[in-house]
């Protein structure tokens, strides 16, 4: 699982450079891992209209959903200045995404694996304890 998570954790920085951040000069990057061994990645987008910014999760979940609705098995989020990713703090989806990940997970039959990259290394949690008592689309039957 190591082996998974390096690799997923390099796609994460690796889309963090993509990053559109002129004006927090946060770049953030999510790499999420699908049940069929493909990785979806995106970066955040900031926008000068601030509500209208786009989280890293938000945006690699929006590449999920316009295409194959697969399961979710694993996330990678990274962050930090520009060209240094995980070099800080670790950075965890935000609460918005964290909503976001659990609606593709209930979705897809998942609990997956999160990992946040810092300084101090990866923190491993499963979404369920990132978010407990999410709120989903089962909610609404």
């Amino acid at each position: 699982m190591s082996d998974t998570r390096d690799t997923l954790m390099a796609a994460a920085r690796a889309a963090a450079a993509t990053a559109y951040a002129p004006y927090s000069r946060f770049h953030v990057g999510a790499a999420l891992l699908m049940a069929d061994g493909s990785v979806v990645t995106g970066a955040n987008v900031e926008n000068a209209s601030y509500g209208l910014s786009l989280c890293a999760e938000t945006v690699a979940v929006a590449k999920i959903l316009s295409g194959d609705r697969l399961a979710v098995e694993a996330v990678a989020v990274t962050g930090g200045a520009p060209g240094e990713p995980g070099q800080g703090a670790r950075v965890t989806p935000c609460g918005r995404c964290r909503q976001v990940l659990n609606e593709i997970a209930q979705v897809g039959g998942t609990d997956p694996v999160i990992w946040c990259d810092g300084a101090e290394g990866v923190l491993e949690l499963r979404l369920s304890k990132l978010l407990p008592h999410a709120f989903g689309p089962a909610n609404l039957l």
